[in-house]
């Protein structure tokens, strides 16, 4: 698995939130000044300095539970508040969305346009933030100097670890079936036809060369879709034109998404319990998971802020029958981390306890950062 795919994962991921986060709260009507605080407070948390370090450290992709642990605690890095059921349809759009532009990419390289299209969002939600925008701006020049000089190889990599990420998850979502581009079991239905990979010629002409290299047949066939040249090379810099529009906003206020939960085989079943038993890694991924979460602070709503709870589905009635109806495999049970038990323990989880305090800031809540480590062992 390629070592380089936790950050394309995190961003596109946090991109698809706040495109999600950005409709609903337009669509429940909250306040403007309310709505700007959430998307400025999650993406500072997003692009924190010594979150982005640990990050963009080589490393192998974690397990859904703890991914699912670090969206549940930068959803949560604002005033705003999710239920339970409303978080899982959140992370289930998220996932889907992106799984959707991953195995759409015409190229593996093209998961970095995916990538900079939702960068462009982003920096487009905090504009008129430039402290912000400078955090983003820090991360663009991240992807630029560690991602533009990979080979096509190590791409394939990247997009092949992505899809094993994701190969188990097959939640079917409103938009992609009204646009039949999800079939009803929950599986995306790729194109036969459409624009070609840059750099490739459309199919249907075999050339047939002697020993010396001269070409001496060609033969025509049918190729079975209706391709065509591709346009141009989306743009790999900070500023230009990304060409495709995968990882651009598709949600709007008249646009509403829902998600259905798609029954799973017997063996897809097997395949994710076998995936929650106990893991002889848990303990090192722990610690990463630790070090991320280190940035990742809830804040509390104070007296002169208060705070409001976004609710994914349409009434807090069907909110709650998700809530219940919820296959039991679709749990990601989310952990929650606290270090109150025997801190003597482990001079290791405690070591880490003090890096939580050095990275965050002089608030008097910074010194609660990751304050339920020991208990996230137990539940391992």
């Amino acid at each position: 698995m390629s070592t380089r795919t936790l950050p394309l994962l995190f961003i596109n991921l946090g991109g698809e939130m706040l495109y999600i986060l950005d409709q609903r709260l337009r669509a429940q009507n909250i306040p403007s000044d309310k709505a700007k605080k959430v998307m400025n407070d999650i993406i500072t948390t997003m692009f924190n300095k010594k979150f982005l370090e640990e990050l963009f450290k080589p490393q192998e992709l974690y397990s859904k539970k703890a991914l699912r642990t670090v969206f549940d605690r930068l959803a949560h890095a604002s005033i705003m508040r999710l239920n339970q059921a409303s978080m899982d349809k959140l992370y289930d759009l998220m996932t889907m969305a992106f799984k959707y532009q991953v195995l759409l990419c015409p190229r593996p390289k093209d998961i970095l346009l995916v990538t900079f299209n939702h960068m462009d969002a982003i920096k487009d939600f905090v504009r008129d933030t430039p402290s912000i925008l400078s955090q983003v701006d820090e991360t663009y020049r991240q992807l630029l100097e560690i991602y533009t000089s990979l080979s096509g190889g190590e791409f394939q990599l990247i997009r092949q670890t992505l899809l094993i990420f994701f190969q188990d998850m097959h939640i079917r979502v409103s938009i992609f079936l009204k646009d039949k581009v999800q079939n009803s079991n929950g599986r995306f239905v790729l194109p036969t036809s459409g624009p070609v990979p840059y750099g490739t010629q459309t199919p249907g002409l075999i050339r047939m060369f002697s020993c010396s290299g001269e070409e001496i047949k060609r033969v025509q066939f049918r190729d079975g879709g209706n391709y065509t040249a591709a346009l141009r090379e989306g743009s790999f810099e900070l500023f230009g034109d990304r060409v495709t529009k995968l990882g651009t906003n598709m949600y709007s206020v008249s646009r509403p998404v829902e998600t259905h939960m798609s029954g799973t085989s017997k063996n897809s079943s097997q395949h994710t319990k076998v995936n929650t038993l106990p893991n002889p890694l848990a303990k090192e991924e722990l610690n990463l998971l630790a070090k991320l979460m280190g940035g990742l602070e809830v804040q509390k709503p104070s007296h002169t802020d208060s705070g409001f709870r976004v609710n994914l589905f349409a009434t807090d009635e069907e909110e709650e029958e998700a809530l219940i109806t919820r296959p039991e495999e679709l749990s990601y049970e989310v952990i929650n981390i606290q270090a109150t038990k025997d801190k003597q323990a482990n001079a290791e989880l405690a070591k880490i306890m003090g890096e939580f305090t050095e990275a965050g800031d002089s608030s008097p809540s910074s010194s609660s950062k990751g304050d339920d480590l020991l208990a996230m062992m137990d539940g391992l």
